[in-house]
């Protein structure tokens, strides 16, 4: 987005309708143990790969959406388990408020007021895109608006 590279070229997840046959958990018990993992203050993308790694009761589970026929944020959206602010926004808050004590420290640092100012706009960006829906309509990014968000 803020640099003259092409975007990095990764490999596709395999097509598949339905999960293997070794992977046979049944959907209530992957719906627990994803609300359990978010009671225990896990992102929704630590719990996929907590499901991958660790499984349900042992067995791996590969995919929740093939597994569940639903994404890891709609369990936790049913459940009321979701956060107070989408993954992808909270990670680049924590990004600005960390570069921004970091600028606070060394004022002389310019690469880094470079990556603040570009962190800070893609903040603007999704914040403009979750207005309403997940923010206030009168949510306007701040430092103090972020630390404030990140402290609850």
């Amino acid at each position: 987005m803020h640099t003259r590279r092409r975007g990095s070229s990764d490999s596709d997840k395999p097509v598949a309708d339905e999960p293997p046959e070794w992977s046979d958990v049944d959907e209530d018990a992957i719906e627990e143990r994803v609300v359990e993992l978010a009671d225990q203050g896990h992102t929704p993308s630590q719990i996929g790969l907590k499901l991958r790694d660790e499984g349900v009761k042992g067995t791996p589970v590969p995919d929740v959406k093939l597994a569940t026929g639903k994404k890891v944020t709609e369990i936790l959206e049913e459940n009321d388990a979701d956060g107070d602010l989408p993954e992808d926004l909270r990670n680049l808050l924590k990004r600005a408020v960390r570069l921004r004590e970091h600028m606070d420290q060394n004022p002389q640092d310019a690469q880094n007021k470079r990556a603040l100012q570009n962190t800070q706009s893609k903040v603007r960006r999704l914040v403009d895109y979750y207005r309403g829906d997940e923010l206030d309509e009168d949510f306007k990014y701040s430092y103090e608006n972020a630390k404030e968000l990140l402290e609850e």
